[in-house]
């Protein structure tokens, strides 16, 4: 969907007249603060964001290697985005409370993310947080997703080996994110959606529905009409009300079903309590509408996230063949006395132990989250008038984003290779992994709200990773073709990610 060229010229000229107003009217406001209050420099209006939709990241990540922290100006606010890591670590630990999602926020996602973990402050967030701390913690879950895991990247190996001897292309990127689907529904639902096989016609509805919904919910953020829209039910707003009632017509039909299963279990020992929505229902008599919301948000937290950053990272490998024969190398070495020739049987059998040794493979899938980070973006709101470290100042109301995807690219962070993709920044002299401040490696957040399935991506990666680089060697099917990404809320390879896969010997 092609949002920049989807409003017309008197549209644009409406657009300008309400920019010079706005433009006016934070002038008015900054000189009646005082002089001795310093704001952040104006770098632009959201009319530049809106006619640089589709290339979103690359016109911030130019206008943060300018000025590190600025503002663009909009007719209701200022919106404030920063790569400077002290800030960040300023609005996600030091002064955490006067920074959350705020009504603003909450207003543009609560149609598709409702009153979840990713949408909500206060009372709501602690309530979830601290319950699904609880559930991440739990060894039964930890055990159930790695076995869940094994088996999706085992059925995704038959398909990328079955690709491999017709010498067909194929879009890794569509397979990871039907593979990653599948994970996610079985260790959140306790389903089998079957989204790789293509045998569920409702799940395939119900992902295109979600991915559609995801970058609609993204475009209100450059969109001043789309309450309007809404209102009246045209264009975007319409689009996006047609695929979130595809969203939780399944979503519902699944929550109901299991409530249902529940009652009917005559014994309740009897019943596995390895999913996320039984685990749950198992806590408390929650409503569906409360489970709607929880569940929706870890599925866009453990489909995309992953799916995405293995799609980049194939893409990594692929532009990088000497970093891609050295994972591998790596993975054989780990797994020497795995010398199977059943994929599946060599998945079930990938220890922890042997995902422990794989530094180099953890060293490149960190080099890939740094240069493509799975959230891209990710705005808050300011609660009470604030001065961050920096030294400028920021009012109540503002909203305030910090630029995973720009501040990796940021010379002043990372060195003059900052655009360069080498993993072997992520190990020291000897080959051990080193770690970085979560301030300025932000791809999972950081402070209160970091993330919860963070070790669980990895996990998911490491393994999707070292089973198919076991196997296979990965090759772009189009070397000349431009690869970027789809602006919305996830960074996903606009148009799929096309490969050809080998057989390794």
């Amino acid at each position: 969907m092609d949002f920049s060229n989807s409003f017309t010229f008197t549209a644009l000229l409406l657009l300008l007249l309400l920019s010079l107003i706005s433009v006016k009217f934070f002038t008015s406001k900054l000189s009646q603060n005082g002089r001795n209050i310093k704001y952040h420099p104006v770098a632009g209006t959201f009319i530049n964001q809106l006619l640089n939709f589709n290339r979103l990241h690359h016109y911030m990540t130019d206008l943060a290697a300018k000025y590190r922290t600025y503002r663009l100006l909009t007719p209701f606010r200022s919106e404030i985005y920063t790569s400077e890591p002290v800030n960040v670590e300023y609005m996600l630990k030091t002064n955490f409370d006067n920074y959350g999602k705020g009504h603003y926020n909450h207003s543009l996602l609560r149609d598709l993310l409702g009153d979840g973990i990713f949408t909500v402050d206060g009372d709501k967030w602690r309530q979830q947080r601290k319950v699904s701390s609880y559930e991440f913690s739990t060894r039964v879950l930890r055990d159930f997703s790695s076995v869940v895991f094994r088996e999706n990247v085992a059925r995704l190996g038959n398909r990328v080996s079955e690709a491999a001897n017709s010498n067909e292309t194929m879009d890794i990127q569509d397979l990871f994110m039907k593979s990653t689907l599948d994970s996610i529904f079985k260790v959140a639902f306790g389903v089998e959606l079957d989204s790789m096989c293509g045998s569920n016609v409702e799940g395939k509805e119900f992902a295109a529905a979600f991915d559609d919904s995801s970058a609609l919910t993204l475009f209100r953020y450059v969109d001043i009409f789309w309450r309007i829209k809404r209102f009246l039910n045209i264009g975007s707003e319409a689009a996006l009300k047609k695929n979130v009632k595809v969203v939780d017509d399944f979503v519902y039909k699944l929550i109901n079903n299991k409530i249902e299963q529940l009652r009917d279990a005559k014994d309740d020992s009897a019943m596995k309590k390895e999913d996320i929505l039984t685990r749950f229902l198992q806590v408390s008599d929650t409503n569906p509408t409360y489970l709607r919301d929880i569940i929706l948000n870890f599925v866009i937290a453990g489909k995309d996230t992953t799916a995405a950053t293995l799609s980049w990272f194939i893409y990594m490998l692929c532009k990088h063949p000497d970093v891609q024969e050295k994972v591998a190398a790596e993975v054989k070495e780990a797994t020497k006395s795995m010398e199977v020739e059943d994929i599946a049987k060599f998945a079930t059998s990938l220890s922890e132990e042997s995902l422990e040794e794989m530094l180099y493979l953890h060293a490149a899938i960190n080099e890939t989250l740094r240069l493509y980070p799975a959230v891209p973006v990710d705005a808050k709101v300011c609660l009470s008038d604030d001065t961050l470290p920096d030294g400028f100042s920021v009012r109540k109301g503002d909203m305030i984003a910090y630029q995973p995807y720009a501040m990796g690219r940021m010379k002043f962070i990372w060195g003059d290779d900052a655009e360069e993709y080498r993993p072997e920044r992520w190990l020291d002299e000897n080959g051990m992994f080193r770690s970085e401040s979560p301030f300025k490696f932000s791809a999972f957040q950081a402070g209160p709200r970091i993330c919860l399935g963070r070790e669980f991506a990895y996990r998911q990666m490491k393994i999707f990773s070292a089973v198919l680089l076991r196997y296979f060697v990965f090759k772009l099917s189009d070397e000349n073709r431009t690869v970027t990404y789809r602006t919305m809320i996830n960074l996903h390879v606009d148009g799929g990610l096309h490969v050809r896969a080998f057989h390794r010997t």
